[in-house]
């Protein structure tokens, strides 16, 4: 019997009776972190990673029914042994270990290889069977180190300060927009934030996660000369409202990892793009697959037909899982919100 089977409410493991970031509501809901595609409301009972449950209570309600395991904890559910297990996304996000008759399964969620200080670093599973995220799953998509894309963002900024000119970097609020102020250089000057931001930077510090002084952008007033010299963070969704007029002349960016593709920068219509993206590259995926040790990997959304076609070249056991998971960056462009 497999351990996890695809249902119209979401991904369902039929021996312990509960969904994996379901879709619709169900009456008990694991999840792998708290990003909209993944942690969706009216669930009766949340169980979750926890060093997610700020974020998810800030997001979902705080009267939510949720129980939480530290990373590792194991608990024992009709007969299912489930436990939490680092994935690198953004706080709190995990992977999810189920062993039942000897079998073990991983449903890794969403994950990326590269540590980055404001989540616990992603950790290999070994497992049977694999459920991976293909988000970037094209050879294209190869990322350089992150330091290197805070330099630039760093140089971009000093750029345009040295011009009175605020920069403004959209960047989805829940996950990119913290790694951003973790990892770029705060003495350059004043850091301001979007409403939609702020409030999940304070989760993230509660959480213990170093983050630099930030300022409310609604605090300042548009003669603040603070304004000239800001780099704003601010989700996709402020790009073209009446919000963005206190910043006078500015110079717009975009940070995905969707920014190597020209064409989506010249749509999106910014004078940069930076390409950091809180998801896997091409060969990241294969290299957390590879140390997983897992003879069956099935692939969920992104590009699920060329990962599959590769991983059977591999020689492995492949399939395509068909789910409704978006993509917190893919949202953010295409839907602008």
């Amino acid at each position: 019997m497999d351990l996890v089977i695809a249902r119209p409410e979401g991904l369902y493991c039929p021996a312990g009776d509960f969904y994996i970031d379901p879709w619709r509501p169900v009456e008990r809901a694991v999840i792998t972190h708290a990003h909209g595609d993944h942690a969706r409301t009216g669930n009766r009972h949340y169980l979750a990673a926890a060093p997610g449950e700020g974020i998810l209570r800030s997001r979902l309600g705080q009267d939510i029914d949720l129980q939480t395991l530290a990373y590792g904890e194991r608990v024992l559910h009709h007969g299912v042994t489930l436990s939490f297990h680092p994935a690198g996304h953004v706080l709190g996000s995990a992977q999810v270990r189920l062993e039942y008759g000897g079998e073990v399964w991983v449903a890794s969620g969403d994950y990326k290889i590269e540590p980055d200080g404001t989540c616990a670093p992603f950790e290999p599973v070994r497992c049977d069977t694999f459920i991976t995220e293909s988000t970037f799953g094209l050879p294209i998509y190869r990322w350089q180190p992150q330091a290197q894309i805070f330099a630039e963002i760093n140089q971009w900024w000093q750029a345009n300060a040295a011009e009175d000119k605020a920069s403004v970097l959209f960047c989805y609020s829940f996950g990119k927009a913290q790694r951003i102020l973790h990892g770029i250089d705060a003495s350059l000057g004043p850091i301001l934030t979007h409403g939609a931001v702020e409030p999940l930077n304070r989760v993230y510090r509660d959480g213990g996660i170093y983050l630099p002084p930030t300022i409310y952008a609604g605090s300042l007033e548009k003669s603040d000369p603070k304004l000239r010299k800001a780099l704003v963070i601010a989700p996709p969704s402020a790009g073209g409202s009446s919000w963005m007029r206190r910043f006078g002349d500015y110079s717009d960016a975009f940070a995905s990892g969707w920014m190597r593709l020209r064409g989506t920068r010249r749509r999106r219509g910014v004078d940069r793009g930076f390409v950091l993206s809180d998801h896997a590259d091409w060969p990241g995926l294969l290299w957390a697959i590879e140390q997983t040790g897992a003879e069956r990997v099935m692939v969920t959304h992104g590009s699920v037909a060329v990962l599959v076609r590769h991983l059977r070249e591999q020689g492995l056991d492949a399939q395509g899982f068909n789910t409704e998971y978006g993509d917190d960056e893919e949202e953010s462009i295409e839907a602008g919100s």
